[in-house]
C-alpha cells in the first residue's frame, strides 16, 4: 500500500497551519517531537478518539508533510519530519509547540460507552440527550377501543 509523503518544495504553509489546528493532532505532534527520532505506532498516543478520527487525523498530519508514516506488517510508524519543516518554514515547528506548551490544551475528554446509547455525532463525539419522563399509560382497553364501540348493546 502506498503512503503520499509530499516532497518538502511540495509543503504549504495554510495545509501545515490546518494540521496544526486541531488539539489531538497537536497532541501526535508534541509526543513525536517528545520522542525524537523513535517511530511509534498509530495506537500508541492513547488518545481517546475511535479508531476512523485517529486514522483521519493522522492522514491530515501525513497529508501535510507534518509527519511520515511508514508501513511495518500491520502497523503505520510513525515520525515527526522536523527537518523538513525547519527547512521549509524555519522556526515555525518550534513556535507552534511553544506556544503549546506554554498554554496546554485541555484534558481530553473522556467518552464513556453509556453516552454512545445516546447519539454520536458524525464526528464521532459522542453527545448526551437529557433523560426525558416516561410517558403516562392509559388502560389498554381505552387506547385500543374506539368510544362508539366501547359500550354492548
Amino acid at each position: 500500500m502506498y503512503l503520499h509523503h509530499p516532497d518538502v518544495s511540495e509543503l504549504d504553509l495554510a495545509t501545515v497551519l490546518h494540521a496544526f489546528s486541531d488539539g489531538q493532532r497537536l497532541r501526535i505532534v508534541r509526543r513525536l517531537a517528545d520522542e525524537g527520532e523513535l517511530a511509534l505506532a498509530c495506537g500508541s498516543f492513547g488518545l481517546d478518539v475511535t479508531k476512523s478520527t485517529l486514522t483521519h487525523h493522522f492522514r491530515v498530519l501525513r497529508e501535510a508533510g507534518v509527519i511520515s508514516q511508514q508501513l511495518v506488517g500491520t502497523a503505520k510508524l510513525n515520525t515527526l519530519r522536523r527537518d523538513d519543516l525547519d527547512a521549509r518554514f524555519p522556526g515555525l515547528l518550534d513556535a507552534v509547540l511553544a506556544a503549546e506548551q506554554a498554554a496546554p490544551l485541555p484534558a481530553q475528554p473522556t467518552v464513556k460507552k453509556a453516552s454512545l446509547l445516546a447519539g454520536a455525532t458524525p464526528a464521532g463525539k459522542a453527545t448526551l440527550v437529557p433523560a426525558q419522563p416516561a410517558p403516562q399509560k392509559a388502560s389498554l382497553l381505552a387506547d385500543a377501543t374506539p368510544p362508539e364501540k366501547a359500550t354492548l348493546s
